[in-house]
């Protein structure tokens, strides 16, 4: 049984990486953060960090076609220049911790980013290269424990960009985050022949999720689809924080 979990357990991943390949389909964001935090709830989740990573990169496959023309390259390449940056610290530093401190430090960055991303927060100004880099390099800090989009996700929302090139931009950054981060968890062990086995069991279910949301991307509300992934991660967040402190 694949990183020696029960058949329940197991079938409650699954149905939860369905979910949350959906929403990543149609919202461009909230993949990794909603597996992930869904999974500290009955596991420990380092271990299923690598295989989110490797996941997201095998769904930007199936979605590259219809997102080509949308993404803003300058932003992707100046946030993945500060995350770079941070990515082997915080990576050794999440393999070396234990699964308690893991857990908390999940639930605790998704609520506070949910809360971030549910005051509808904007930014009055133009954001420079300095600007991208810092939020790049928080982005990182956070994608250790797997939740790095969603420092990203809030910076994007705060500032007026199209549905298109907001969803574009944060597959294809995501992409690259992960890129970079799979290597230095590799390097420190993180990454197993179970890692392989896991995504292959998944990319099936990951291919029917991105595929139906894409579609409802189509037809859904940009607002309404991007407030829907939040409040799922806000419920999460809390669930995993009771699952902690009893």
């Amino acid at each position: 049984m694949l990183f020696d979990l029960d058949t329940t357990t197991l079938a409650a991943l699954s149905i939860a990486l369905f979910g949350a390949a959906f929403v990543r389909g149609y919202s461009g964001f909230g993949f990794s953060a909603i597996f992930i935090a869904f999974a500290s709830l009955l596991t420990n989740p380092v271990p299923l960090i690598p295989v989110v990573f490797t996941c997201e990169i095998l769904m930007t496959a199936v979605q590259a076609r219809g997102i080509r023309g949308h993404i803003d390259w300058r932003r992707v390449l100046t946030l993945l220049a500060g995350a770079a940056i941070v990515l082997p610290f915080s990576v050794w530093f999440v393999l070396s911790t234990g699964e308690t401190t893991a857990r908390f430090a999940v639930s605790a960055i998704v609520l506070v980013m949910s809360l971030i991303l549910l005051t509808g927060w904007t930014i009055q100004r133009k954001i420079g290269t300095i600007g991208h880099g810092g939020v790049g390099m928080i982005s990182g800090l956070f994608n250790a424990v797997g939740v790095g989009g969603l420092p990203v996700a809030a910076f994007m929302t705060a500032q007026p960009m199209a549905a298109a090139t907001f969803r574009a931009t944060m597959i294809v950054y995501l992409t690259g985050l992960d890129l970079i981060t799979l290597p230095i968890m590799w390097a420190g062990g993180g990454v197993t022949w179970e890692t392989a086995k896991a995504a292959a069991f998944a990319f099936p279910i990951l291919l029917i999720g991105v595929l139906l949301g894409g579609r409802q991307f189509l037809s859904a509300s940009p607002t309404t689809s991007r407030k829907f992934a939040v409040m799922l991660l806000l419920t999460l967040s809390i669930l995993g924080l009771v699952r902690v402190f009893l």
